[in-house]
């Protein structure tokens, strides 16, 4: 078991795509970075690298990636060795370095997927057909649909400040459709209501 938590050097995107380029499954950046692929340039400091990734397609990936990198399952605020053989049926992170002494490198995000559709986890009501939930830039490189990855830091218990920051910078580029399915999904998450809801709708 690991606690350094705050131990991270992350990859970079090209160094993530070389990475992932080589495994036969399918992937996407996520996070503050797929956001920033969005826009079209880096535009704050990102402190990890997230990578989306189908539960369903955890056992290949385990396999390539275990030839040079030791996974962790990050589960309840504790981070333990990913094990041979093991299967993970509810932990949604994995943390990922060189070795048990080397800096954390990049995180994976397990997602769930049911007949060719994506499930968000925290209300799965909320869904997408999986080739529907990423974007490509103009160099091929997978990422997160702006929406969605807004979706995953407004749904959280907790906005942090640099979500919000997000929030501003991201939402003048969204399509309508795209604000309108957000809007959707923070109303089907949260019935009682959400502070970004009439700052989205004040946009249009």
């Amino acid at each position: 078991m690991r606690t350094d938590y705050d131990y991270w050097v992350p990859i970079s995107v090209p160094e993530a795509v070389k990475i992932f380029a080589a495994i036969p499954a399918r992937w996407h950046i996520a996070g503050g970075w797929a956001l920033d692929l969005y826009v079209g340039e880096q535009t704050r400091e990102h402190s990890d690298m997230d990578i989306f990734i189908l539960r369903e397609e955890q056992t290949v990936i385990y396999t390539e990636l275990t030839q040079e990198w030791t996974l962790y399952k990050a589960d309840q605020g504790t981070l333990s060795l990913w094990e041979k053989g093991e299967y993970l049926h509810a932990v949604g992170d994995v943390w990922v370095s060189k070795n048990h002494e080397a800096p954390f490198s990049f995180q994976m995000m397990l997602v769930e997927a049911e007949q060719d559709n994506w499930i968000y986890g925290r209300e799965p009501s909320i869904r997408r057909p999986l080739p529907d939930i990423f974007l490509k830039t103009d160099h091929g490189i997978p990422y997160l649909r702006p929406e969605i990855q807004l979706l995953y830091k407004g749904g959280s218990k907790k906005i942090r400040e640099k979500d919000e920051r997000d929030l501003i910078r991201v939402l003048p580029l969204l399509d309508p459709q795209a604000k309108e399915w957000l809007i959707y999904a923070l109303r089907t998450q949260f019935p009682e209501g959400h502070p970004w809801i009439d700052y989205i709708q004040s946009s249009f």
